[in-house]
Parts: structure tokens; sequence; C-alpha cells
């Protein structure tokens, strides 16, 4: 069987799971071809668990160069996710990169011009959209047999996370380190999802707190408010304090309503199969209520995650079926990310159409520099920091 020669690049959580999960034959179509790490705990980590045929690399270029590798996946840091990742395309890599897609927007940018210039794959682990639930949420909205969206709602507080978690790494929680807090960590996979089922937000409008619940300095507490392009309205609400926390995702339509709430997905129907405004201009009680049939929504049951995001990724490349999620999908939730953020600093709305890219990298960096980790974790091979959702 054809397979693609995979090198991964950094072997923290998430890539010495990635690591095992080839090894253990669960992505047919990618041989693990290389790792590369700067820590040496991991690289004799490599070396007890992937065995001697596994080359294992302390320097990322000379990986990239090493001709064992046609494809890459960048599993380090936030802040260099674009950095190696246009390295790695402008060497004629195909390149699959973890989320977030980076830190702020204007090097994402720079990261989706590249690819389009170099004609690699480039992919993002987007692993949440393989997910049945969302992936039928999304298709029911797409159809348009519920009509438009009125409203989207979705209330993700079940992300608690105590002190120590924070106080296990210098880097967590801090604006050199991760570049934010709950949005960049926990929740890009959310955000994400949020546009890929309901579009686009125009405005974004957000209150965040900063080291509310915990001893940090970057958000823990979220709560934004954004319009989109029809008139229709949101609400996003997460935070890392709340125990027993809520996941619930519901989204309101011109003929009913979806909701998943953790791993059940209902839906509302109107029986007559009329819009709310068709209702109300010919209904004549002054209490009078549309009629809905409440179900369970029937899924395929698959939930690949991280398998089916690489095993697309090299059925991608050897037989040119679709992505999970192409790479340059990343600025996406990235923007309404820093949207958010920018929000909450300026005290205003943001168009997201006209977002300021520079204006945020400034103001991001702002706090950079008066971060309790002084040094920003560019340029640097380390364990991926990213929650495992």
């Amino acid at each position: 069987m054809e397979k693609i020669k995979l090198g991964i690049l950094g072997l923290g959580n998430m890539g010495s799971s990635h690591a095992k999960k080839i090894l253990a034959g669960e992505c047919p179509e990618v041989e693990l071809a290389a790792v590369c790490d700067i820590k040496p705990d991991r690289l004799e980590w490599a070396k007890e668990n992937l065995g001697e045929s596994v080359p294992a690399f302390s320097d990322a270029e000379e990986m990239m160069d090493s001709g064992l590798i046609d494809s890459i996946i960048v599993a380090v840091p936030h802040y260099d996710h674009p950095t190696f990742a246009i390295m790695a395309m402008k060497k004629g890599l195909n390149t699959l990169i973890e989320k977030p897609a980076g830190v702020y927007t204007e090097q994402v940018l720079e990261m989706n011009r590249v690819a389009d210039e170099c004609g690699v794959v480039f992919a993002i682990m987007m692993n949440q959209r393989t997910n049945c639930i969302y992936r039928k949420m999304r298709e029911i909205v797409k159809s348009g047999e519920m009509g438009a969206i009125k409203r989207t709602n979705w209330i993700i507080t079940d992300w608690y996370r105590p002190n120590a978690y924070y106080a296990s790494g210098d880097w967590r929680a801090t604006w050199s380190g991760e570049g934010g807090g709950v949005l960049l960590n926990q929740c890009p996979h959310n955000l994400d999802l949020w546009q890929w089922i309901c579009g686009m937000p125009k405005t974004v409008e957000a209150k965040l707190h900063f080291g509310k619940w915990h001893d940090i300095e970057v958000e823990d507490d979220v709560t934004a408010y954004v319009e989109y392009e029809n008139g229709a309205t949101g609400v996003f609400v997460t935070t890392t304090g709340d125990t027993p926390g809520t996941n619930r995702f519901e989204i309101t339509l011109e003929k009913g309503k979806i909701v998943a709430d953790k791993k059940t997905l209902k839906i509302w129907k109107s029986e007559e199969n009329m819009t709310e405004a068709e209702f109300s201009a010919t209904n004549t009680s002054p209490f009078g209520h549309m009629k809905f049939t409440e179900m369970d929504v029937e899924t395929d049951g698959e939930n690949l995650q991280h398998v089916g995001v690489f095993n697309a990724f090299a059925a991608h490349i050897l037989h040119g079926t679709p992505l999970v999620a192409d790479g340059r999908e990343g600025i996406n939730g990235l923007t309404i990310s820093n949207a958010m953020h920018l929000s909450a600093w300026t005290g205003k709305a943001i168009d997201i159409a006209t977002f300021d890219h520079a204006l945020y990298k400034e103001e991001l960096m702002k706090r950079v520099a008066t971060s309790r980790r002084k040094t920003v974790t560019t340029n640097a091979v380390a364990a991926d920091m990213s929650d495992t959702f």
C-alpha cells in the first residue's frame, strides 16, 4: 500500500499520541518516518517507545531537509504553528498543523499566502469536525430545510481547570507563552465549529475577564455577542472556572431549533412546515403558538477524531479525496477569537470584514511585553501546549 512519509514536529501530549496511533496501525496510509523535539527527555521517549527504525531529530530544519519525509504535522506551541508551517511548505512538504492556526491573524494570513504560493497540501487538525453530532447539525443547517438561522447560543463551560493546572507550567495562561487563555487553548474547536455550522458573524462584541477565577494573566471567563449578515444574533459563553459545567449548543431557525447537549442531538421541527414569520402573519390568536415535533436526530455514529483527520490528509495527498479541514480555514475561528479579545480591550464592537490585524497584534504585544513569562515561545520546538479536545 502506498503511504505518505510523515514527520512529527513536537513530541508533547499531542505529538506523542499521534505517533502511537500511527504505529498501532490506525492510519494505514501513513508511515511514521521521523520525529523531532528539542527536549532530550522527549527524544529519549521516542527512542524507547518508537524504536530505532524511526529517526529522531533535535532540529526541525534538519528533519525537513533529511529526505526522509514528504509530509509533516506541526505539534508545537501556539506561536510557532505558522513559523514551522511556513518553513515546511517552502520546502515542498505537505503540512498539517495542530489547532489553533496561530495566535494572531496577521501571522496566519502570511501562512495562508505561503500555502497558496507553494501549492502543497495544507490542513489543520480540526478533529471535532469528524464528530457525527456536529456534522449532522451542519447538514441540517446547510440544507435549508428549517429555514434561515435566527439565533445561535453556545454555552461551553465544562472546561473547568483548577489552579494546579495553571501552576503546572510557566508558559500556561500567559500572553507570551500561549497568547491567550480559554479562547486560545480550550475553545479553538468550538469557535471553528460555530462558524463552520452557522457561518462567520458580521460583528463581535465581548466582555472578557482576565484572571477572574485563577491567578493568571489571560482570560478565564468570556461572554460574547455576535450579529450575522442576515440579522441573526448569537451568544458564546465559556470559562474554565465553572463546575459542574455545561456544553449546550442551540441553533434557532425559522422552522424550529436544533440542540446539541453533550452527546445528544435533538430537533424541534414545525409540524406545518412554516416559518415563524408566516405563522405570526396568519395566526389570529393573541397567545397562539406554532406546533412542533420533538425528536432525537439519527446520525451515522462516527466520531473518528484525530485519526480521521490523519486518514483524510493522507487520502487527499494520495487520491485527491476531501480534507476534513483545509489549513486556510483556521483563520476563521482565530479571527473570531482575536475579535473577542480586541473588543474587550477597546470596549467596542468589532467588524469582522474590516478587522484590524495590525492593531490586534499591537495590543497583544503590549501584553506580551509585561507577561510573567518573559520569553515568547517562538522558534522553539517544545511539547504541544494545547488541551486534547
